[in-house]
Protein backbone atom coordinates (compact mmCIF):
# COMPACT_ATOMS: atom_id res chain seq x y z
CA UNK A 1 0.00 0.00 0.00
CA UNK A 2 2.77 2.44 0.88
CA UNK A 3 4.61 1.59 -2.33
CA UNK A 4 1.58 2.35 -4.51
CA UNK A 5 -0.09 5.26 -2.70
CA UNK A 6 1.00 8.90 -3.17
CA UNK A 7 3.62 8.03 -5.79
CA UNK A 8 5.43 5.84 -3.26
CA UNK A 9 6.49 8.68 -0.95
CA UNK A 10 5.12 6.84 2.08
CA UNK A 11 7.20 3.80 1.15
CA UNK A 12 10.34 5.95 0.81
CA UNK A 13 9.74 7.44 4.24
CA UNK A 14 9.19 4.01 5.79
CA UNK A 15 12.35 2.69 4.11
CA UNK A 16 14.36 5.56 5.60
CA UNK A 17 12.95 4.89 9.06
CA UNK A 18 13.75 1.19 8.82
CA UNK A 19 17.27 1.93 7.61
CA UNK A 20 17.81 4.19 10.61
CA UNK A 21 16.35 1.58 12.96
CA UNK A 22 18.91 -0.90 11.64
CA UNK A 23 21.65 1.30 13.15
CA UNK A 24 21.55 0.31 16.82
CA UNK A 25 24.05 2.99 17.88
CA UNK A 26 22.19 5.88 16.21
CA UNK A 27 21.46 8.67 18.74
CA UNK A 28 18.06 8.27 20.37
CA UNK A 29 16.11 11.07 22.05
CA UNK A 30 15.60 10.36 25.77
CA UNK A 31 11.99 10.08 26.97
CA UNK A 32 12.61 12.49 29.87
CA UNK A 33 14.32 15.90 29.96
CA UNK A 34 18.04 15.09 30.18
CA UNK A 35 20.47 16.93 32.43
CA UNK A 36 23.50 14.98 31.18
CA UNK A 37 24.56 13.68 27.77
CA UNK A 38 27.31 11.34 28.89
CA UNK A 39 28.97 9.71 31.92
CA UNK A 40 32.59 9.42 33.04
CA UNK A 41 32.87 6.79 35.78
CA UNK A 42 36.04 6.99 37.87
CA UNK A 43 36.08 3.46 39.28
CA UNK A 44 38.30 3.05 42.35
CA UNK A 45 38.39 -0.72 42.58
CA UNK A 46 39.06 -2.32 45.96
CA UNK A 47 37.05 -0.09 48.26
CA UNK A 48 38.31 3.43 49.13
CA UNK A 49 38.35 4.17 52.86
CA UNK A 50 35.46 6.63 53.21
CA UNK A 51 36.43 7.91 56.66
CA UNK A 52 39.93 8.77 55.40
CA UNK A 53 38.69 10.69 52.35
CA UNK A 54 35.24 12.34 52.50
CA UNK A 55 33.33 11.06 55.58
CA UNK A 56 34.75 13.10 58.46
CA UNK A 57 34.28 11.69 61.96
CA UNK A 58 36.14 14.04 64.35
CA UNK A 59 34.64 12.43 67.45
CA UNK A 60 36.27 9.04 66.77
CA UNK A 61 39.66 9.05 68.46
CA UNK A 62 39.98 5.89 70.52
CA UNK A 63 40.55 2.20 69.96
CA UNK A 64 36.92 1.31 70.52
CA UNK A 65 35.76 3.76 67.85
CA UNK A 66 38.46 4.22 65.18
CA UNK A 67 38.38 7.39 63.12
CA UNK A 68 40.95 8.74 60.68
CA UNK A 69 44.67 9.26 61.14
CA UNK A 70 44.58 11.99 58.48
CA UNK A 71 43.63 15.64 58.92
CA UNK A 72 40.45 17.08 57.43
CA UNK A 73 39.63 20.68 56.48
CA UNK A 74 36.62 22.52 55.11
CA UNK A 75 36.94 23.58 51.48
CA UNK A 76 35.19 25.94 49.09
CA UNK A 77 32.22 28.15 49.74
CA UNK A 78 30.27 25.00 50.57
CA UNK A 79 32.62 24.06 53.40
CA UNK A 80 32.87 20.38 52.40
CA UNK A 81 35.10 18.32 54.68
CA UNK A 82 37.85 16.67 52.61
CA UNK A 83 40.97 14.80 53.75
CA UNK A 84 44.49 16.16 53.50
CA UNK A 85 45.17 13.27 51.10
CA UNK A 86 43.18 14.98 48.32
CA UNK A 87 44.37 18.61 48.16
CA UNK A 88 43.82 19.05 44.39
CA UNK A 89 40.36 17.51 44.37
CA UNK A 90 39.53 19.69 47.38
CA UNK A 91 39.97 22.77 45.16
CA UNK A 92 36.86 21.58 43.29
CA UNK A 93 34.78 21.02 46.44
CA UNK A 94 32.04 23.32 45.21
CA UNK A 95 31.54 21.06 42.17
CA UNK A 96 31.05 17.87 44.21
CA UNK A 97 27.90 16.14 45.41
CA UNK A 98 29.23 13.82 48.12
CA UNK A 99 27.06 10.78 48.93
CA UNK A 100 27.96 9.57 52.41
CA UNK A 101 24.99 7.21 52.66
CA UNK A 102 25.97 4.62 50.04
CA UNK A 103 25.39 0.94 50.82
CA UNK A 104 25.56 -2.37 48.96
CA UNK A 105 24.44 -5.96 49.53
CA UNK A 106 27.77 -7.70 50.08
CA UNK A 107 31.30 -7.05 51.28
CA UNK A 108 32.85 -9.52 48.83
CA UNK A 109 34.91 -7.82 46.13
CA UNK A 110 33.82 -9.79 43.08
CA UNK A 111 30.11 -9.82 43.86
CA UNK A 112 29.91 -6.16 44.90
CA UNK A 113 32.01 -5.01 41.92
CA UNK A 114 29.62 -6.92 39.66
CA UNK A 115 26.58 -5.36 41.32
CA UNK A 116 28.09 -1.89 41.03
CA UNK A 117 28.51 -2.37 37.29
CA UNK A 118 25.49 -4.48 36.36
CA UNK A 119 22.99 -4.34 39.24
CA UNK A 120 23.38 -8.12 39.70
CA UNK A 121 25.69 -9.83 42.20
CA UNK A 122 25.93 -13.36 40.85
CA UNK A 123 25.08 -13.63 37.16
CA UNK A 124 26.47 -12.15 33.98
CA UNK A 125 24.40 -9.13 33.04
CA UNK A 126 24.82 -6.05 30.80
CA UNK A 127 27.01 -3.35 32.28
CA UNK A 128 25.66 0.07 33.19
CA UNK A 129 27.43 1.57 30.18
CA UNK A 130 25.91 -1.03 27.84
CA UNK A 131 22.41 -0.25 29.16
CA UNK A 132 22.99 3.47 28.57
CA UNK A 133 24.34 2.69 25.10
CA UNK A 134 21.19 0.65 24.43
CA UNK A 135 18.92 3.43 25.66
CA UNK A 136 20.56 6.43 24.00
CA UNK A 137 22.93 5.28 21.27
CA UNK A 138 26.10 7.27 20.79
CA UNK A 139 26.75 10.83 19.62
CA UNK A 140 29.70 9.86 17.39
CA UNK A 141 29.00 7.12 14.85
CA UNK A 142 32.74 6.62 14.30
CA UNK A 143 33.40 5.59 17.91
CA UNK A 144 31.94 3.05 20.35
CA UNK A 145 29.30 4.31 22.76
CA UNK A 146 31.13 2.66 25.67
CA UNK A 147 34.87 2.68 26.35
CA UNK A 148 36.49 1.09 29.42
CA UNK A 149 40.10 2.08 30.16
CA UNK A 150 42.63 -0.02 32.08
CA UNK A 151 40.48 -3.03 32.87
CA UNK A 152 40.76 -6.79 32.79
CA UNK A 153 37.16 -7.28 33.94
CA UNK A 154 34.51 -7.80 31.21
CA UNK A 155 31.78 -6.77 33.64
CA UNK A 156 32.84 -3.14 33.07
CA UNK A 157 31.93 -3.21 29.38
CA UNK A 158 29.97 -6.41 28.63
CA UNK A 159 26.65 -6.26 26.78
CA UNK A 160 25.77 -9.79 28.01
CA UNK A 161 22.36 -10.64 26.49
CA UNK A 162 21.91 -7.22 24.85
CA UNK A 163 22.71 -7.11 21.11
CA UNK A 164 26.50 -7.15 20.49
CA UNK A 165 26.51 -3.61 19.11
CA UNK A 166 26.13 -2.30 22.68
CA UNK A 167 29.26 -4.11 23.87
CA UNK A 168 31.97 -1.73 25.05
CA UNK A 169 35.54 -1.45 23.85
CA UNK A 170 38.28 -2.10 26.45
CA UNK A 171 41.55 -0.22 26.10
CA UNK A 172 44.50 -1.45 28.16
CA UNK A 173 44.72 -3.66 31.22
CA UNK A 174 46.04 -3.09 34.74
CA UNK A 175 49.70 -2.20 34.68
CA UNK A 176 49.89 -1.47 30.97
CA UNK A 177 52.05 1.36 29.68
CA UNK A 178 49.38 3.74 28.43
CA UNK A 179 51.88 5.55 26.22
CA UNK A 180 51.25 2.56 23.95
CA UNK A 181 47.52 2.38 24.60
CA UNK A 182 45.65 1.14 21.59
CA UNK A 183 42.56 -0.68 20.49
CA UNK A 184 43.44 -4.20 19.28
CA UNK A 185 43.56 -4.58 15.48
CA UNK A 186 42.49 -0.97 14.90
CA UNK A 187 45.42 0.17 12.78
CA UNK A 188 46.23 -2.70 10.43
CA UNK A 189 48.54 -1.63 7.59
CA UNK A 190 48.39 -4.74 5.40
CA UNK A 191 46.04 -2.96 2.97
CA UNK A 192 45.53 0.58 1.78
CA UNK A 193 42.39 2.29 3.07
CA UNK A 194 40.55 2.04 -0.27
CA UNK A 195 41.37 -1.67 -0.53
CA UNK A 196 40.19 -2.30 3.04
CA UNK A 197 36.92 -0.57 2.17
CA UNK A 198 36.47 -2.82 -0.90
CA UNK A 199 37.29 -5.90 1.18
CA UNK A 200 34.75 -4.98 3.86
CA UNK A 201 32.12 -4.20 1.22
CA UNK A 202 32.52 -7.70 -0.16
CA UNK A 203 32.26 -9.31 3.28
CA UNK A 204 29.29 -7.13 4.21
CA UNK A 205 27.49 -7.99 0.97
CA UNK A 206 27.75 -11.67 1.94
CA UNK A 207 26.60 -10.78 5.46
CA UNK A 208 23.55 -8.93 4.13
CA UNK A 209 22.67 -11.82 1.88
CA UNK A 210 22.82 -14.11 4.90
CA UNK A 211 20.80 -11.63 7.00
CA UNK A 212 18.06 -11.53 4.36
CA UNK A 213 17.28 -15.17 5.17
CA UNK A 214 17.02 -14.36 8.88
CA UNK A 215 14.79 -11.27 9.15
CA UNK A 216 14.39 -9.53 12.50
CA UNK A 217 17.58 -11.11 13.91
CA UNK A 218 18.76 -8.21 16.06
CA UNK A 219 22.03 -9.86 17.11
CA UNK A 220 23.02 -10.59 13.52
CA UNK A 221 22.24 -7.02 12.49
CA UNK A 222 24.29 -5.76 15.43
CA UNK A 223 27.33 -7.81 14.43
CA UNK A 224 27.11 -6.50 10.86
CA UNK A 225 26.89 -2.94 12.18
CA UNK A 226 29.82 -3.56 14.53
CA UNK A 227 32.04 -4.50 11.59
CA UNK A 228 31.19 -1.17 9.96
CA UNK A 229 31.96 0.66 13.19
CA UNK A 230 35.34 -1.08 13.40
CA UNK A 231 36.23 0.22 9.96
CA UNK A 232 35.14 3.77 10.74
CA UNK A 233 37.09 3.76 14.01
CA UNK A 234 40.36 3.34 12.08
CA UNK A 235 40.21 6.95 10.95
CA UNK A 236 39.54 8.62 14.30
CA UNK A 237 40.50 6.38 17.26
CA UNK A 238 44.32 6.42 16.75
CA UNK A 239 44.30 10.23 16.76
CA UNK A 240 42.29 10.37 19.98
CA UNK A 241 44.66 7.96 21.70
CA UNK A 242 47.69 10.07 20.74
CA UNK A 243 47.99 12.67 23.51
CA UNK A 244 51.29 14.06 22.17
CA UNK A 245 49.26 16.86 20.57
CA UNK A 246 48.39 18.20 24.03
CA UNK A 247 50.44 21.03 25.51
CA UNK A 248 53.26 20.35 27.97
CA UNK A 249 51.29 22.20 30.65
CA UNK A 250 48.27 19.96 30.10
CA UNK A 251 50.34 16.78 30.30
CA UNK A 252 51.88 18.04 33.54
CA UNK A 253 48.51 18.91 35.08
CA UNK A 254 47.25 15.41 34.36
CA UNK A 255 50.61 13.92 35.46
CA UNK A 256 50.77 11.92 32.24
CA UNK A 257 53.61 9.42 32.38
CA UNK A 258 53.83 9.47 36.19
CA UNK A 259 53.40 5.93 37.46
CA UNK A 260 52.44 4.68 40.89
CA UNK A 261 54.96 2.21 42.24
CA UNK A 262 54.68 2.59 46.03
CA UNK A 263 54.10 -0.52 48.15
CA UNK A 264 51.71 -3.11 46.76
CA UNK A 265 49.96 -0.67 44.43
CA UNK A 266 50.04 -1.45 40.72
CA UNK A 267 51.99 0.81 38.37
CA UNK A 268 49.54 2.60 36.09
CA UNK A 269 49.49 5.84 34.14
CA UNK A 270 46.26 7.12 35.66
CA UNK A 271 46.80 10.64 34.35
CA UNK A 272 46.72 9.43 30.76
CA UNK A 273 43.44 7.65 31.46
CA UNK A 274 41.82 10.86 32.74
CA UNK A 275 43.11 12.85 29.78
CA UNK A 276 41.80 10.21 27.37
CA UNK A 277 38.45 10.33 29.18
CA UNK A 278 38.23 14.06 28.51
CA UNK A 279 39.16 13.57 24.85
CA UNK A 280 36.60 10.77 24.39
CA UNK A 281 33.92 12.89 26.09
CA UNK A 282 34.67 15.76 23.71
CA UNK A 283 34.45 13.34 20.78
CA UNK A 284 30.95 12.22 21.78
CA UNK A 285 31.47 8.85 23.50
CA UNK A 286 28.43 8.19 25.69
CA UNK A 287 30.03 6.29 28.61
CA UNK A 288 33.71 6.26 29.57
CA UNK A 289 35.04 4.25 32.49
CA UNK A 290 38.43 4.99 34.04
CA UNK A 291 39.76 2.27 36.33
CA UNK A 292 42.24 2.48 39.19
CA UNK A 293 42.79 -0.63 41.33
CA UNK A 294 44.69 -1.37 44.52
CA UNK A 295 42.34 0.30 47.03
CA UNK A 296 42.10 -3.04 48.88
CA UNK A 297 44.28 -1.95 51.81
CA UNK A 298 44.06 -4.70 54.40
CA UNK A 299 47.65 -4.04 55.42
CA UNK A 300 49.93 -1.03 55.07
CA UNK A 301 46.78 1.07 54.95
CA UNK A 302 48.43 4.44 55.63
CA UNK A 303 51.16 3.97 53.03
CA UNK A 304 49.02 2.52 50.24
CA UNK A 305 46.05 4.84 50.73
CA UNK A 306 48.36 7.84 50.57
CA UNK A 307 49.98 6.45 47.40
CA UNK A 308 46.62 5.88 45.73
CA UNK A 309 45.41 9.38 46.58
CA UNK A 310 48.66 10.95 45.36
CA UNK A 311 48.27 9.11 42.06
CA UNK A 312 44.61 9.92 41.41
CA UNK A 313 44.18 13.36 43.05
CA UNK A 314 45.81 15.69 40.50
CA UNK A 315 44.50 13.91 37.35
CA UNK A 316 40.92 13.93 38.66
CA UNK A 317 41.24 17.62 39.54
CA UNK A 318 42.61 18.32 36.04
CA UNK A 319 39.69 16.46 34.49
CA UNK A 320 37.10 18.39 36.50
CA UNK A 321 38.82 21.68 35.71
CA UNK A 322 39.01 20.98 31.98
CA UNK A 323 35.40 19.83 31.74
CA UNK A 324 34.32 23.04 33.46
CA UNK A 325 36.50 25.39 31.41
CA UNK A 326 35.45 23.75 28.14
CA UNK A 327 31.75 23.99 28.94
CA UNK A 328 31.34 20.22 29.22
CA UNK A 329 30.77 19.68 32.93
CA UNK A 330 27.10 20.68 32.96
CA UNK A 331 26.36 17.97 30.36
CA UNK A 332 28.84 15.36 31.65
CA UNK A 333 28.08 13.38 34.80
CA UNK A 334 31.29 12.40 36.61
CA UNK A 335 30.92 9.54 39.12
CA UNK A 336 33.63 8.51 41.64
CA UNK A 337 33.62 5.44 43.90
CA UNK A 338 34.35 1.75 44.41
CA UNK A 339 32.49 -1.44 45.26
CA UNK A 340 32.34 -0.57 48.99
CA UNK A 341 34.21 1.32 51.69
CA UNK A 342 36.32 0.33 54.68
CA UNK A 343 36.59 1.49 58.30
CA UNK A 344 39.20 4.00 59.34
CA UNK A 345 42.29 3.53 61.50
CA UNK A 346 42.76 4.52 65.10
CA UNK A 347 45.21 7.38 65.72
CA UNK A 348 48.14 6.09 67.76
CA UNK A 349 47.15 2.46 67.25
CA UNK A 350 50.01 0.25 66.05
CA UNK A 351 47.72 -1.73 63.75
CA UNK A 352 47.73 -0.67 60.11
CA UNK A 353 44.95 -2.83 58.68
CA UNK A 354 41.42 -2.24 57.46
CA UNK A 355 38.58 -4.51 56.35
CA UNK A 356 35.55 -4.25 54.07
CA UNK A 357 32.45 -2.19 54.77
CA UNK A 358 29.48 -2.47 52.39
CA UNK A 359 26.92 -1.13 54.89
CA UNK A 360 28.07 2.49 54.58
CA UNK A 361 30.56 4.29 52.33
CA UNK A 362 31.07 7.26 50.01
CA UNK A 363 30.58 8.10 46.34
CA UNK A 364 30.61 11.53 44.75
CA UNK A 365 29.06 13.02 41.63
CA UNK A 366 29.99 16.15 39.70
CA UNK A 367 28.29 17.95 36.83
CA UNK A 368 25.45 16.53 34.75
CA UNK A 369 22.65 17.92 36.88
CA UNK A 370 24.01 16.85 40.29
CA UNK A 371 23.94 19.31 43.18
CA UNK A 372 27.14 21.26 43.69
CA UNK A 373 28.94 21.64 47.01
CA UNK A 374 26.49 19.30 48.69
CA UNK A 375 26.66 16.38 51.11
CA UNK A 376 23.85 13.83 50.90
CA UNK A 377 23.22 11.31 53.67
CA UNK A 378 25.48 10.14 56.46
CA UNK A 379 26.82 7.08 58.17
CA UNK A 380 26.34 6.40 61.87
CA UNK A 381 28.71 7.74 64.51
CA UNK A 382 31.24 4.98 63.88
CA UNK A 383 31.01 5.14 60.08
CA UNK A 384 30.00 1.50 59.91
CA UNK A 385 26.53 1.86 58.36
CA UNK A 386 24.51 4.34 56.33
CA UNK A 387 21.66 5.74 58.41
CA UNK A 388 20.33 8.85 56.64
CA UNK A 389 19.91 9.56 52.93
CA UNK A 390 20.70 5.94 52.10
CA UNK A 391 21.56 5.25 48.45
CA UNK A 392 21.84 1.66 47.23
CA UNK A 393 23.61 0.76 43.99
CA UNK A 394 20.17 0.29 42.39
CA UNK A 395 19.25 3.83 43.50
CA UNK A 396 22.51 5.18 42.11
CA UNK A 397 21.81 3.47 38.78
CA UNK A 398 18.25 4.82 38.71
CA UNK A 399 19.55 8.33 39.41
CA UNK A 400 22.24 8.17 36.72
CA UNK A 401 19.67 6.99 34.17
CA UNK A 402 17.26 9.74 35.26
CA UNK A 403 19.90 12.44 34.78
CA UNK A 404 20.44 11.06 31.27
CA UNK A 405 16.72 11.32 30.58
CA UNK A 406 16.00 7.58 30.85
CA UNK A 407 13.27 5.93 32.92
CA UNK A 408 14.93 3.06 34.77
CA UNK A 409 11.64 1.12 35.09
CA UNK A 410 11.05 1.27 31.34
CA UNK A 411 14.58 0.68 30.08
CA UNK A 412 14.10 -3.08 29.69
CA UNK A 413 15.16 -5.96 27.44
CA UNK A 414 13.34 -9.27 27.05
CA UNK A 415 15.61 -12.25 27.68
CA UNK A 416 15.02 -15.82 28.88
CA UNK A 417 11.30 -15.33 29.28
CA UNK A 418 11.18 -12.06 31.17
CA UNK A 419 12.04 -8.39 31.00
CA UNK A 420 15.34 -7.34 32.56
CA UNK A 421 16.58 -3.92 33.63
CA UNK A 422 19.69 -2.40 35.18
CA UNK A 423 17.96 -1.67 38.48
CA UNK A 424 16.89 -5.29 39.03
CA UNK A 425 13.47 -6.90 39.49
CA UNK A 426 12.62 -4.79 42.54
CA UNK A 427 14.01 -1.64 40.99
CA UNK A 428 15.74 1.31 42.57
CA UNK A 429 14.55 4.80 43.42
CA UNK A 430 15.77 8.03 41.92
CA UNK A 431 17.64 9.87 44.69
CA UNK A 432 16.08 13.27 44.07
CA UNK A 433 18.16 14.78 46.88
CA UNK A 434 21.22 14.51 44.63
CA UNK A 435 19.69 16.47 41.75
CA UNK A 436 20.12 20.21 41.38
Amino acid sequence: MLRQASCGFGYLAMSALLAEAAKPLAPKPPPLPARAKRVIFLCMSGGPAHMDTFDYKPQLTNAAHPGSVFDFKRHGDSGLWISELLPETAKHADKLCVINGMHADTGNHAQSFLQLHTGERLRRRPSMGAWINYGLGTENQNLPGLISLNTAKPSTYSAAFLPPAYEGTPIGINGEDFSKASIPNISGTHLASADKRRQLDLVQALNREHAASRPYDAKLESIIETMELGFRMQTIAPKLLDVSTESKATLERYRVGVKQTVGTCRATDFGRQCLLARRFAEAGVRFIEVNHGSWDQHKWHRRDLRANCETTDAPIAALLGDLESRGLLDETLVVWGGEFGRPGLTPGDGKNETGHNARGFTFWLAGGGAKRGHVHGRTNDTGSAAVDGKVHFHDLHATILHLLGLEHNRLTYHHAGRHHRLTGPKGGKVATGLIA
